[in-house]
């Protein structure tokens, strides 16, 4: 038996942990699925087509294609007034698989669903799995949010693979742009004069860019590559192009480098007579918010389970859409920790560890967890007001939406 040291009665927590153990192998299987079959961002029908079978098997009613995204679902259950979210993520990284532990994710944001709902009744929930696609290159989230699938969640989470146990950190805001250059050819060695050199155009933006890191404060960061830069040396280049990221600490200063960033890819074109396209990729991502009492919730279940969260209260690490979502309700984005050597994000050789013993014991663990913040925060009378009141007055969570 584990300690029960939650705010969660006896009776409500043993039936969560009951239910992540009778659901523990189709889980786990869950999991090792998403992995061995990995799909990229807005192409993960098959990762959908397995998490909602399991999903009406546990008898969640699932709506498939919400918020205009094809690999986009809900599955809800249950018909108390308190609408409790989890976000499941499935979407994968080209030729590196699940190098960022989305199949733990996924898998342990199911196993949450299916475990409060197994209390629905008794706790006055509703439980609303999200399927969220595109996290990596495309931020499905915010278009979810944007599309009002999450109008009627009171409050979100999800766990997020790592090699430690982790919560309260924040994340960076993040843009991605393209910036395309338009010039005029003409033979480089006969005729210079007659072309207009978009490659040039380029190098001034590059150069500006890089003049301009030296003034930005810490943790701004401003990353830009040459992605087409012509074809043929005796060629005037036409058309260049450029990607540029962007990070910052929050949503209003990363507005403030984007401003200062696009007028240094505009200074190319200006300085040699071509014309600039800049175009998004994908949705800015907002600063993750991480609510104080769900993570200290979240803590407090994640110990039952022997295990100890350091807090990164304070830091910013990497990026995520799941910012966007915090920024209009309470939500948690906490690390589950299994044991992934000395290997990094986003690397073949985190990827290797995704289907070990250790990574589906933080499927089963982090479900239990989520499940029991879940159960808290319906049991807890001030919090069930909380969150009611910001869902039946949309101007509290309108106010911050990015």
């Amino acid at each position: 038996m584990t300690d029960r040291s939650t705010l969660v009665p006896a009776d409500v927590a043993a039936k969560i942990e009951s239910c992540v153990e009778t659901w523990s192998g189709a889980l786990i299987t869950l999991s090792h699925s998403l992995h061995h079959e990995p799909e990229l961002a807005f192409e993960e029908h098959r990762s959908v087509s397995k998490i909602i079978d399991l999903a009406e098997g546990a008898g969640f009613e699932t709506a498939h294609g919400v918020g205009g995204l094809a690999t986009a679902f809900v599955a809800t259950k249950g018909t108390g007034a308190l609408t409790i979210g989890f976000c499941a993520e499935y979407d994968a990284l080209p030729e590196i698989g699940h190098a960022c532990g989305h199949n733990v994710n996924g898998a342990a944001a199911v196993g949450a669903a299916i475990a409060l709902a197994e209390v629905a009744d008794t706790l006055d929930v509703r439980v609303k799995l999200v399927g969220t696609p595109a996290e990596e290159a495309g931020g499905g989230k915010a278009i979810l949010l944007r599309a009002g699938v999450f109008d009627d969640v009171a409050a979100a989470m999800m766990v997020h693979a790592g090699g430690r146990d982790e919560v309260g950190g924040s994340s960076l805001a993040m843009s991605q742009w393209t910036a395309e250059y338009s010039g005029r050819s003409s033979h480089a060695a006969t005729a210079p004069w007659l072309g207009a050199n978009a490659l040039d155009a380029v190098a001034v933006a590059y150069n500006a860019v890089g003049l301009l890191r030296q003034q930005l404060e810490p943790g701004l960061v401003v990353s830009i590559i040459v992605t087409d830069g012509g074809q043929a040396c005796n060629v005037i280049p036409s058309n260049a192009r450029v990607a540029v990221e962007i990070r910052a600490t929050s949503t209003a200063k990363l507005r403030q480098v984007q401003a200062r960033v696009r007028a240094c890819l505009e200074a190319g074109a200006l300085a040699t007579g071509t014309d600039v396209t800049i175009t998004p990729c994908g949705e800015d991502f907002a600063e993750l918010r991480q609510d104080d009492f769900m993570t200290r919730a979240y803590s407090r279940a994640i110990g039952t389970r022997g295990r100890s969260a350091l807090s990164r209260a304070g830091d910013h690490i990497a990026s995520t859409d799941m910012g966007n979502v915090s920024h209009v309700l309470p939500a948690i984005h906490p690390t589950i920790g299994y044991d992934v050597g000395d290997a990094a994000h986003h690397t073949a050789e985190f990827a290797l560890h995704g289907t070990s013993p250790s990574a589906d014991e933080a499927v089963l663990d982090g479900a239990l967890a989520m499940a029991a913040v879940g159960a808290e925060l319906a049991l807890d009378r001030d919090q069930r007001t909380r969150l009611l009141d910001r869902v039946q007055n949309p101007h509290l969570r309108r106010e911050e939406k990015v």
